[in-house]
C-alpha cells in the first residue's frame, strides 16, 4: 500500500535523495523546506510528478497535513550554516521537533528523527556506541546544533513514553555526496571545491583527527530501513561508515582524484572540533541488516563530478549564505 509521507528539509542535500527514493518506491511525498540551506534545484526535476508536492514552510511553525509517516530532516547541518544564526538553529531542532511530534500525534503517524553523531560531542569512547552519553560542551559555539539535537531526542522519547507515539531515531555520521552545499564548510565539500579551483587545501590542526565518511545513497537506504522496522524498534541507531580516515588522508585522496596541484596548508583547530569520529554500527547491522557498500574512493569520484558541474555553472548554488 502506497504511503503519504512528509519529508521536512526535503530539498536539502540528504532530503532530496530521500524524496527521490520514496517516490521511486511508489509513495506520495510532501516535501517541506524553508530553503535556508536547501534549494529548489535539488527537487526541481520532481515538480509535476503526480505523487510529489513541494511546500515552503518553516518547521518552527505548526503544520497541519494528513500523512502516514514523517521524516524530520529539517535543520542546518554544517558548522558555517548552523553557527550563522545559532538561536534559530536551536529553535529549528527543538520547536521543529515539538511541531512535528504534535503533528504525528494528531494524525497517528510514525515519525523518524534525523539526529547526529554530534550528540556524542568530542568523544572519550571510540568507536561510539549508542549507549555512550557523549562529551558535549553545552555553552560552546557548536552547542546550538549539538544540544538542539540532543533535546530533540529527549522530546521524541518523552512523546514515546507519554503518548505511545511510534518513533524512530537515527544518529547520522559524516555523510557526503552530490547536492552538498559548496560553501557549507564541511571537509569533503571544502577539499573538493578548493582542489577544483586550484586553491590551497585547508586542514585544521595537524590533520590527524579522524572521520568516517558515508555516501549519501548508503545513508538514505539505512534511514528508509529504519522507518520500516517494527514499532518496538525506536533507536537510537548509528548510521555511518565505520572505515576511519584521517583528514590528511582525505585531502591527499581528493588531490589524487581531481589531479589538482593545490597545496595542503594548516590552520588552527576550531573550538570543540572532535578529534575522533567513528560509528559503532553493530545495531544497524542487527536491526536493519545494513552496512555501507560504497567505498570512499568510489563515492568521491561521483561527488567530484557533481562539484565540477556546479563550478562550471551547470548546477545551481543555493542562494543562502553563498
Amino acid at each position: 500500500m502506497n504511503k503519504k509521507i512528509l519529508v521536512t528539509g526535503g530539498s536539502g542535500f540528504l532530503g532530496s535523495h530521500l524524496v527521490e527514493k520514496l517516490l521511486a518506491r511508489g509513495d506520495e511525498v510532501l516535501c517541506v523546506d524553508n530553503f535556508y540551506t536547501g534549494t529548489r534545484r535539488n527537487v526541481e526535476h520532481l515538480i509535476g510528478h503526480k505523487r510529489f508536492e513541494l511546500m515552503r514552510h518553516d518547521v518552527c511553525l505548526p503544520l497541519y497535513v494528513e500523512v502516514d509517516e514523517i521524516y524530520n530532516l529539517a535543520c542546518p547541518a554544517s558548522p558555517i550554516h548552523y553557527q550563522y544564526d545559532p538561536v534559530q538553529t536551536t529553535k529549528t531542532s527543538v520547536h521543529g521537533a515539538i511541531n512535528m511530534l504534535g503533528l504525528a500525534k494528531r494524525v497517528k503517524a510514525k515519525i523518524l528523527q534525523a539526529s547526529t553523531s554530534e550528540v556524542y560531542g568530542d568523544p572519550s569512547v571510540h568507536p561510539q556506541p549508542e549507549g555512550y552519553w557523549g562529551n558535549v560542551n553545552p555553552i560552546g559555539i557548536r552547542s546550538c546544533y549539538d544540544e538542539g539535537k540532543r533535546c530533540a531526542e529527549t522530546l521524541f522519547f518523552d512523546y514515546w513514553r507519554q503518548h505511545q507515539l511510534r518513533i524512530k531515531i537515527v544518529r547520522i555520521f559524516n555523510t557526503y555526496g552530490p547536492r552538498m552545499h559548496p560553501n557549507d564548510g564541511r571537509v569533503v565539500s571544502n577539499f573538493i571545491v578548493q582542489a577544483l579551483k586550484g586553491e590551497d587545501i585547508t586542514i585544521y590542526g595537524d590533520g590527524q583527527q579522524t572521520r568516517s565518511f558515508c555516501y549519501s545513497d548508503d545513508l538514505v537506504d539505512a534511514i528508509m530501513r529504519m522507518m520500516d522496522t517494527a514499532d518496538s524498534v525506536t533507536g537510537p541507531v548509528n548510521i555511518g561508515n565505520p572505515h576511519e580516515f584521517t583528514i590528511r588522508q582525505l585531502a591527499n585522496l581528493v588531490l589524487e582524484l581531481t589531479g589538482s596541484r593545490s597545496k595542503i596548508v594548516s590552520r588552527p583547530l576550531p573550538q570543540d572540533d572532535p578529534l575522533q569520529r567513528k560509528p559503532d554500527i553493530t545495531l544497524a547491522k542487527e536491526l536493519l541488516d545494513w552496512s555501507p557498500s560504497i567505498e570512499l574512493r568510489q563515492g568521491l569520484i561521483k561527488t567530484i563530478a557533481y562539484f565540477d558541474q556546479l563550478l562550471k555553472g551547470e548546477a545551481e548554488v543555493p542562494a543562502s549564505l553563498s
